[in-house]
């Protein structure tokens, strides 16, 4: 359990974010198909990437951790049959990116997760995979975990996938580096491109451009180094908390700001946030910076939908609170991914910030938030989603009297030290 007995006078401090959750089960699993070793440096140790390390090393990578270096020794293109099943815990993203492996691997394999994981849909990645030829079954029909994945020899597609995925385009594309001829992936709007980043850094060719990647089967990659910047979905937090409390300053430094994941500094932005990204470099093919937010600005409510909404999906339950606390009403829309993330986070949302006297109405597609009026203190619940539970510290710190967050333990699946950091950058007077 969290709990948060009283707005804190100070919120200021610099931090180092951990390190991005995508880019770290990217690294590995790109680095377990390279040849020669992958080192990658800051990469997130969490209970997500933890499941993604499990998966690869039953599938027979060498995976060794040297304080904050993590080294992959790579099986150039072809993995082991595994002796026992793949576990993914609560990571959609290992179970979806590694199914696009796996189907072009000739051996069978099965890939399960814990209960929540075994709720999300599967559908999305089985239909394309299935169409390059993979031999995939699964619980509900082949939507759901766990699924049993026979390997076979791929071929090319041209894809147009309904939505705008990071998770069904990296498992195509990691298919596709499996399958005979050149295969293209078309998507509504761009989502996030660490794949096809990635991709590039390991030697792979492949041409992306906005919502369309083409790539060329049975290429070879090579094992790289890779810096990892910090995960600007956890940064986020930290990045509200500091846009609402009056007479904070927050320095949080090197962030991954790909193009791709910034909605939410955009959003922040048309809400009124004082925010500036200082020192912006690149590591490997990653754009970074420093995230400076100053609080005390008011906020106003805004509306978001449409493109912007795959370039901040995982930050809505945060973006949430600032709603909250901004005058005037937010909308966001277009967001229903949101119901098949780790909870069904427009329902539960709406309920656990209702408890804290927020006005919020649930919508089929997001919610609309009339916001401007004190938060009061409550007791909430996690439902069981990190993201909601890290959301709803945040909002506590603004609410009068105590907020109390049960079934807290769940920040450990992206950020174990959320509540440690937090608690760094609070500070009361001393007379």
């Amino acid at each position: 359990m969290i709990i948060i007995t009283s707005p804190p006078e100070h919120f200021s401090g610099e931090m180092d974010v951990p390190g991005d959750k995508s880019i770290t089960h990217r690294a590995l699993m790109l680095g377990s198909i390279a040849r020669g070793v992958t080192e990658v440096r800051g990469f997130l140790d969490a209970e997500d990437c933890r499941s993604t390390m499990g998966c690869l090393s039953t599938l027979g990578a060498t995976i060794n951790v040297r304080g904050r270096r993590l080294f992959v020794h790579g099986k150039g293109g072809q993995l082991q049959a595994p002796n026992a099943e793949l576990d993914a815990g609560n990571s959609g993203t290992t179970a979806r990116l590694l199914a696009g492996i796996l189907a072009g691997s000739h051996f069978e394999s099965k890939i399960t997760g814990d209960s929540s994981l075994q709720q999300r849909p599967m559908k999305r990645i089985v239909e394309p995979l299935k169409a390059m030829g993979a031999e995939i079954e699964g619980a509900a029909g082949g939507d759901k975990l766990p699924l049993t994945i026979k390997g076979k020899n791929l071929k090319a597609v041209h894809y147009k996938s309904p939505r705008a995925s990071a998770q069904v385009k990296s498992a195509v594309l990691l298919a596709a580096l499996y399958a005979k001829g050149e295969t293209v992936f078309e998507e509504p709007y761009q989502s996030r491109d660490h794949t096809e980043l990635m991709l590039k850094h390991f030697g792979a060719h492949l041409i992306a451009e906005a919502g369309l990647v083409k790539i060329k089967g049975r290429q070879t990659l090579q094992g790289k180094q890779v810096l990892v910047p910090g995960d600007i979905s956890t940064a986020a937090f930290f990045m509200v908390a500091a846009a609402i409390l009056p007479g904070s300053e927050v320095l949080l430094k090197n962030v991954g700001v790909n193009p791709t994941r910034t909605g939410i500094i955009d959003v922040l932005k048309e809400m009124g946030a004082h925010l500036e990204i200082e020192n912006p470099r690149k590591w490997g093919m990653e754009p970074v910076g420093n995230i400076r937010v100053k609080g005390g600005r008011p906020l106003k409510g805004v509306e978001v939908r449409g493109e912007i909404i795959p370039r901040l999906i995982d930050e809505i339950p945060i973006l949430a609170v600032a709603a909250a606390v901004a005058e005037g009403e937010t909308i966001i829309g277009d967001a229903s991914e949101l119901r098949v993330k780790e909870s069904d986070r427009i329902s539960d949302l709406a309920c656990q910030l209702s408890r804290l006297d927020i006005a919020i109405s649930e919508k089929e597609d997001g919610f609309v938030i009339r916001g401007g009026k004190p938060l009061k203190g409550a007791e909430v619940d996690s439902c069981g989603d990190h993201r909601i539970a890290m959301a709803l510290a945040v909002a506590g710190l603004v609410a009068r009297g105590e907020t109390a967050v049960n079934a807290a333990e769940v920040v450990a699946i992206s950020f174990p030290g959320f509540m440690q950091s937090l608690r760094s950058l609070c500070s009361k007077k001393h007379h």
